[in-house]
């Protein structure tokens, strides 16, 4: 440890002042007398006992709260690796979710296509006998004996229960 001298001098020599010199100087009693820095004859000192300071408690002795930071990075890890897993596994599951209703609505089509054309055919079969009905006759629209799918649909205005 480094001794730190403080030291307090009135100088009067005209030698110039050396300006890492760690003599701190007193103001002159008289401004007219050059003021200058040199050794002085007696310094005071102020440094350690033998053996030195005691040493000075600064830190409460309390015990650290919680687990190490190395726990808690590890916890974090193993929560965020499990997350990750159910993540991908639902993104999984999703997918097969979809492809299996794309399937579905694939095999599905042609038993809903069936059941559209019969609900066709039994409108086709009711507006002609209600035409045959109202005008006597078997007349055709169109001068084709191709069946066109009808463009729009006869709705009654009056529903009887």
């Amino acid at each position: 440890m480094t001794c730190v001298a403080a030291l307090i001098t009135v100088q009067t020599s005209r030698d110039p002042p050396d300006p890492t010199s760690p003599i701190v100087t007193a103001a002159p009693r008289y401004p007219s007398k050059p003021f200058t820095r040199s050794l002085p004859s007696q310094c005071l000192r102020i440094c350690p006992q033998r053996g030195g300071y005691a040493q000075v408690q600064y830190k409460r002795n309390i015990p650290a709260r919680g687990f190490k930071p190395a726990y808690y990075m590890i916890g974090m890890h193993v929560i965020m690796a499990y997350g990750f897993y159910k993540y991908f596994h639902g993104v999984r599951e999703q997918r097969e979710l979809a492809r299996e209703k794309m399937w579905s609505r694939l095999h599905l089509t042609p038993l809903l296509q069936a059941e559209e054309d019969r609900d066709q055919v039994r409108r086709h079969y009711a507006d002609k006998a209600r035409e045959k009905e109202l005008l006597g006759t078997d007349a055709k629209v169109y001068n084709s004996d191709r069946f066109i799918r009808p463009t729009f649909a006869y709705t009654p205005t009056n529903l009887t229960q």
